[in-house]
Formats: structure tokens, sequence, C-alpha cells
């Protein structure tokens, strides 16, 4: 109980947050056109507690599913003729309402990625490291292949691949279907084929290859050998004694046994290498040099929010491609898609996990709800400001008969939408919630 309540919880804290942006959105743009605003609602449904100011009412409503912003005039039965009435605005000044709820999703997902890493954040995280292989997993898919530690994947179904998020995306979508893996290896280019096979209970792809991750030194022990060596707190391990690194494990099993005698470390220091000799010391018989080792990331402001556009602009173009995925039956629809359980689910997993991983599912679900309001379904904000373009294009209303009739579709289409979500939420975690000892 107390499992499902945390979840619960975390849901209601995310997304609230995650649609006052989007709502704020268009009621800031609609205030500064001195549109007239009645309400401001977070939740549907009955009107729980609230405050008017002016000519708006603010309100917390039962349903916390959603939001929205009622603007005088939307509604076609109470039009009037007050040039402060939505349909009398300019049609610009109406796309303009209407995108900035998606367009300040996006800018609150960009705050928190960039928040996130000016604190600094794990690499696994965030996945934005090189497309280098550390780790293959015995008779995984990729070891049946060939692919062996050390290969740099350079592209994958000839499309070109820099960073392991690409090779992640490109493996997690393609369950039971071939993949041409293009390596470098020791100067050559070796093609091979990778079948992912199902990851165990979920519906995603896994080759059982996972990236080289490098240590960084985040703190140093004063008066310790790696301190006396000239190590700065940052540096990143790439190598010891002529011997790549995959991971921190294998750096520090290498200092363990080496207690005494001199070590090379091969590091890289503000992008330059750098070659420092330590010798450890002696610690309960094992070798240390007196470091504390980390996979986090961390920039400064401008760098932080550089890397935190490219990382939501990743998002946005990978859910996309999911999205035409399933149309081609690529990926299943019931793995790709989350609901209201489902996403509950995964903020109470993320808040458990700690308030960073939380506030990383805030962003990637907020570029989602975004990206979603975009699309041009009529209701939502795309559909809206299509409707809007085409009355430019026409130079003239619809009738209000047929914007009704488009809308009425609209809204069918997710009401359908949701139910299909919802039977794909129950069929993913009811076993579990049912399952003894949950």
């Amino acid at each position: 109980m107390l499992h499902i309540l945390g979840n619960v919880l975390a849901f209601v804290f995310a997304l609230g947050v995650i649609i006052f942006v989007h709502e704020a959105g268009h009621l800031l743009v609609a205030k500064a056109f001195r549109m007239r605003v009645l309400t401001f609602s977070l939740g549907f449904g009955k009107r729980l507690w609230g405050r008017r100011r002016g000519e708006t009412d603010y309100r917390i409503s039962a349903v916390p599913l959603g939001g929205y912003v009622k603007l005088a005039g939307e509604d076609p039965d109470e039009e009037g003729h007050d040039p402060r009435d939505f349909p009398n605005r300019p049609r610009w000044q109406r796309i303009l309402v209407y995108l900035a709820g998606p367009a300040m999703n996006g800018v609150l997902a960009v705050l928190l990625v960039a928040g996130l890493f000016m604190v600094g954040v794990d690499v696994p995280a965030l996945q934005s490291i090189p497309a280098e292989v550390g780790t293959v997993e015995a008779g995984s898919p990729g070891d049946a292949a060939g692919i062996r530690p050390g290969d740099r994947i350079v592209a994958i179904d000839a499309r070109p691949v820099e960073q392991w998020k690409q090779v992640a995306f490109a493996i997690m979508t393609s369950v039971g279907r071939e993949l041409a893996v293009e390596v470098e290896r020791d100067g050559e280019r070796l093609l091979f084929t990778v079948v992912p096979a199902r990851l165990a209970e979920y519906e995603i792809g896994d080759a059982g290859i996972y990236p080289r991750l490098l240590p960084r030194i985040a703190q140093l022990v004063a008066g310790a050998p790696a301190a006396e060596a000239g190590l700065r707190v940052g540096d990143e391990v790439r190598a010891v004694d002529g011997r790549s690194l995959a991971n921190a494990a294998e750096l520090i099993a290498h200092i363990e046994t080496r207690a005494g005698t001199p070590v090379r470390l091969e590091i890289v220091r503000g992008g330059a290498p750098l070659a420092i000799t330590v010798v450890p010391a002696t610690v309960d018989g094992k070798g240390r040099i007196g470091v504390l080792l980390s996979l986090q990331q961390r920039y400064g402001p401008a760098r932080a929010f550089v890397e935190s556009l490219r990382f939501n602009g990743e998002i946005a173009r990978q859910s996309l491609v999911v999205v035409g995925k399933i149309f081609t039956r690529e990926v299943k629809a019931r793995s790709a898609l989350a609901g209201p359980i489902e996403i509950a689910a995964q903020s109470g997993q993320a808040a458990r996990a700690g308030w960073k991983s939380l506030v990383y599912l805030m962003a990637v679900i907020s570029t989602s709800i975004g990206l979603l309001n975009l699309f041009p379904i009529p209701v939502l904000d795309g559909g809206q400001i299509a409707l809007l373009l085409v009355e430019s294009t026409l130079r003239r209303d619809l009738p209000d008969r047929v914007k009704e009739r488009v809308n009425q579709t609209g809204l069918a289409l997710i009401v359908l939408l949701m139910l299909t979500v919802l039977y794909f939420d129950l069929a993913k975690n009811l076993p579990a919630v049912l399952r003894p000892g949950s």
C-alpha cells in the first residue's frame, strides 16, 4: 500500500508541475495579448479549491490528469462582440497562445536537464558517452555476432552513430530484427549482424553490449599518493600501464595488485591528454592511491544549457522515430506508450531512486507532452493551430458546425488513445500489483 501511495504522490507532483507549466504558457501569452481569461485550472471536473483574481478563477479541480485555460468566447454558445474575446483576436495571436503551452514544456525540460548537468549527473542516466563498447555479456546477441570490448560502433543500418544513446535507442527499438552494426577495430572497419533479444518482461531489445564508462576523479585524499602525484578532481582516467579501461572496476582491480609499484595513469584533463605516475600505498594489504571515483558529468551554466538543448532535441527526435516505428510495426505500441498508471509507476521508481532520477523523468515526460500536443489532432493544441492555419489560407472562418465536427472527431480519437494506453498500463502493471508480497 505504501508503495502504491508513493507512486501516486510522485505522479501527482511530477505531472502537476508539468501541467502547471504547460497551462501557464497559455495563460501568460493570453494575458500578454489582453485576452479575457475566465479559468486557469489544474485538473478537470469539480472545483475543489480556488481563488478569483480579477476576471480569472484560479482553481484546483478533482481529476489530476490534466488542466485547462478557458478563454472568453472559446465556446461558440458564449461568443460575443467583446474585442478581448479569443475568437475576436487576430489569428496569429491565437496561434501563439496555442503554441505557448508546448513551448513552455520544452523550456521546462531544457531547464531541468541543464540543472542536472550543473549539479552533476551520472553518465549512464543521460547516456551522453561515446559509442565505444566496454563490456560484452557472454552468450548475448552481441557476443554471438562477434562484437568485442574496445570496438567503436560507427554506424547502425548504414546510419552513422557517435554517442552510446544512439546505439541504445537502435537496439531497444529492434527486438528480433537484424541490425547491421559497423565497428572500427584496430584501424579496420568490420560489419556484424546483431539480432537484439527481448529484455526480460519488457518489450524492448537487448544485445548484451555495454558502453565504456571511464571513471573520473571526484575527490582526493589530502597527502595520499594520488594528490602527491598531481592528480586533480575532474581528471578522466582512460588507461593504466598502457591498458585501456572499460570501467572503474578495472582501474581499482589493477591498482589493488600494485602496492608499492609505480603505476602509469593516462588521463584527460580539460580536453588534453596527460600521463601521471603514481605509487599506490599499502592499505589492508591492497594498493590504494586515495581517490573517490565517479561517473558523473558536471558542466558550467553555459555548457549545461547547450548540452541540455542537444539532449532534449535528441529525445524529441527519438520520440518521433518511435511513433513512426509503431506505424510500421517495428515497435510494439504496448512498449512505447505509457498512460497514467505506467507514468505513476515510473514516477514512484524514480522518486525512490533519488531526486535526480525524478527530475530526469519529469524532463522526458515534459518533452513528450509538449511534442504530443503539437500533433495536428483536433482538440490538441496542434489541431487548433492547424485549423487556424487553414482559416488563414482560406482567409475566412470555417463554419462553427464544421469545427464542432472536427473537434468531436479529435476528441473521439483522444478517448480511444487513452483507453488503449490504459489497457496497456493495466496489462503491464496489474500483475505486479496483484502479485503476493507487492
